[in-house]
């Protein structure tokens, strides 16, 4: 089961930095375009709490197991 809890934690860290950057272009107000549609900062508040919650369930199965 090694390999398992590493998997889980390197995907936690994963997680973890993507919702770093959310996070800080939430604080920050930076404005972000895909093609001609501009994302709103309320979206990187929502992929935050998504990738957040992602990062801290990889880590919690990792110590059941």
């Amino acid at each position: 089961m090694d390999t398992v809890n590493n998997y889980l934690y390197v995907s936690a860290a994963i997680f973890g930095i993507v919702a770093m950057a959310h996070l800080v272009r939430a604080l920050s107000g930076w404005a972000f375009q895909i093609g001609s549609i501009e994302v709103p900062v309320l979206a990187s508040w929502v992929g935050f709490v998504i990738t957040v919650g992602l990062a801290v369930w990889a880590i919690r199965l990792a110590s059941t197991q």
